[in-house]
């Protein structure tokens, strides 16, 4: 079959920009990348054919610039830019400058973005569609008395909601009355920061709510068709964490209603390209066809959309590529067909026992695992290798984890075996959660809903301590013992032999800020036997090389990891002098922790304050979280408003008690 295109610009970075590589590439389409200084040596950049340099490492500096994107296109002779999802994927502005430069934008047309691009507007576009919409306000008062009066209106809960974006940006619950205020102040903080629009609507809050959405497809001959629909309930602070495709308790009338009003949303705008529609489920009396309500359109590929590919058979960038070089849809409703069960989990450099703070760090060790279980199929989306850096300029995704089987169980087995057996050491991940909420019986037996996350959090997200095995284990891999010795002396060879030096070592390493001590002994048949300080027995661990099953670690300058149950533990090799130095700032100030603006701070020099007291709120990722005092004390100094910070960065001192 003919190549869509010769050549095409990818305006995305990460794992995004690779999986469109990777299509183009079957197809014989050629491929230039785009990066910023962060990205120089990016996996994107240097798997494309091309690449170009557009500017520096924050998103406002290259990502974000259109205008040397598409100098970039020009120049290197790309028929057509795909904008992945993010940054400029749904600006409307920047698809109308593709256009007027003389090339194709591989999405939906301008005109389409501009009706589904503002909640408001889009649900009484889709209410004269006849597709259902949850009750709200979606008007363009925006004055404090007008909202809380049809917050009242409306009855309480109820949700406050950016209209531009999405991601949960810009999204608080509230319960009361007496809590409007004040959550839509930070609503429309959060909104205005994420983009450039700090305007809200006011819905219903559904109880015990599902997120669901449909895939549909349209080309520019007036067909438009459904790839079905996956379940994005599983989330936190509104971020999905895990999809599935299909939602799990779907029955075939509400399938039909479902698809139908989806297929209707596309129509109703003339819609090009891929899109999803999602829609708020009310799931308290199971799945029902008059219980679900539209919410939001995304005019673009979706992150969760391998899960769809991966039931159906169908390559959407390829769909994409085609349809945009105008081509009509490759396939007819009738045509596409659902089979099986997939999953896909984000995995991110993110502390979930910390609420989820996003992490940075060199992936100093990365793995994934080669084979899924038996009767399934494992996929990994990744745009990082080892060695790569997670950087504070973007999100922090380190790869996505897809699984597919022909039943839902044996999915979500091969999901949670693939988690366990992903390697990483250098930045703390939400690989143990992932775990965690993959073997959770409710989420198991498909009992979901967008609060159950947050109800199990503390259950979910706790941290297992590691055992004297894997303690032990780490003082082994931290002594050296188990390293190959170069040696001309023929007794070196001999395992557990030793004629001018001892057969055991101390070794010492640190868990958090706890050092650890114990001893590491040689045996005569090669193998190695540790005590820890204060433990009444040893472990015993195989030689090197040898036949038997080990545990899995990583060495990276300072530090040992070992992975053990789809935990990650780390370890120092415990420098004491480091200890004493760190020790000498003690619990008088209260650290970054994680790279950021101070974006409102509410505590000043010289004030008394309590325990658990708001001081200032960080700004990360776009998203806010407040630090609060961990103890009573008088404020010596805190940070500036407005300051960007790095991870560490001392935001409060408090004076000497």
């Amino acid at each position: 079959m003919k190549p869509p295109f010769t050549k095409i610009l990818i305006a995305n970075r990460g794992e995004i920009a690779c999986r469109i590589i990777r299509t183009a590439r079957r197809l014989g389409v050629k491929t230039v990348a785009v990066y910023s200084d962060a990205d120089k040596d990016s996996l994107h950049v240097r798997s494309a054919d091309e690449a170009v340099h557009i500017g520096g490492s924050q998103v406002s500096e290259s990502y974000l610039r259109g205008d040397r994107i598409i100098e970039a296109a020009k120049s290197t002779g790309a028929q057509a830019i795909h904008p992945g999802y993010g940054f400029l994927s749904e600006n409307p502005d920047f698809v109308d400058q593709v256009v007027n430069a003389g090339l194709i934008f591989i999405g939906p047309s301008a005109a389409s973005i501009r009706a589904m691009g503002l909640k408001d507007a889009a649900k009484r576009l889709m209410e004269e569609a006849g597709v259902p919409v949850v009750p709200g306000y979606h008007g363009e008062a925006q004055e404090l008395v007008v909202l809380a009066n049809k917050a009242n209106d409306i009855g309480y809960p109820v949700l406050i909601k950016a209209r531009a974006g999405g991601g949960g940006k810009g999204m608080r619950r509230v319960e009361r009355p007496e809590e409007f205020s004040e959550a839509l102040n930070g609503a429309k903080r959060e909104a205005k920061a994420a983009f450039g629009d700090d305007a809200v609507l006011i819905e219903k809050y559904v109880e015990k709510p599902r997120h669901i959405e449909v895939q549909v497809f349209g080309d520019n001959h007036g067909n438009a068709v459904h790839l079905f629909e996956r379940d994005c309930s599983a989330q936190r602070r509104h971020q999905k964490v895990i999809e599935e495709a299909p939602a799990p308790g779907m029955t075939a009338e509400m399938r039909a209603a479902m698809t139908d009003a989806a297929v209707k949303a596309a129509k109703a705008i003339a819609y090009s390209g891929a899109g999803t529609i999602e829609f708020i489920v009310d799931a308290s009396e199971g799945l029902r066809p008059d219980r679900f309500w539209f919410m939001e359109m995304n005019t673009r590929l979706q992150v969760e959309h391998p899960v769809t590919e991966m039931i159906t058979g169908v390559d959407l960038v390829e769909w994409q590529l085609r349809v945009a070089a105008g081509e009509p849809l490759p396939a007819t409703q009738d045509d596409i067909q659902l089979r099986g069960h997939a999953f896909e989990a984000r995995l991110y450099a993110e502390d979930a026992s910390k609420g989820f703070l996003p992490a940075i760090g060199t992936l100093h060790h990365l793995r994934f695992p080669e084979d899924a279980t038996e009767g399934s199929t494992l996929r990994i989306e990744t745009g990082v290798r080892s060695g790569d850096a997670i950087s504070p300029f973007y999100d922090p995704m380190i790869a996505k984890i897809v699984t597919h089987a022909d039943q839902r169980a044996s999915a979500l087995d091969a999901l949670a075996q693939a988690v366990d057996e992903t390697e990483i050491a250098g930045s703390v991940t939400n690989a143990a959660f992932l775990s965690a909420l993959a073997r959770d019986s409710d989420f198991a037996a498909g009992d979901v809903d967008t609060g159950m996350i947050a109800r199990k959090q503390d259950a979910l997200t706790a941290t297992a301590a590691p055992g004297a095995d894997v303690i032990s284990f780490a003082a082994l891999v931290a002594s050296g013992a188990r390293s190959d010795e170069q040696s001309n002396d023929p007794w070196t060879a001999i395992g557990g032999y030793s004629h001018f030096h001892p057969l055991s070592r101390g070794t010492t390493i640190g868990l958090g800020d706890t050092p650890i001590t114990g001893r590491v002994t040689r045996l005569k048949n090669g193998r190695f036997s540790v005590l820890l300080e204060k433990s009444d027995r040893p472990y015993e661990y195989p030689a090197p090389g040898s036949d038997e099953r080990g545990k899995r670690f990583a060495i990276w300058p300072g530090h040992v990891t070992v992975f053990d149950a789809g935990h990650a533990y780390t370890f120092s090799v415990y420098d004491p002098f480091a200890a004493a130095a760190e020790s000498e700032v003690g619990a008088s100030s209260m650290r970054a922790p994680m790279p950021g603006l101070a974006k409102l701070v509410m505590a000043a020099k010289g004030e008394a304050v309590s325990k658990g007291q708001a001081l200032l709120i960080l700004e990360a990722m776009k998203m806010e979280h407040t630090i609060t005092a961990a103890h009573e004390g008088v404020i010596e100094d805190i940070v500036a408003q407005g300051t960007q910070v790095t991870d560490g960065t001392i935001l409060v001192r408090f004076a000497d008690q």
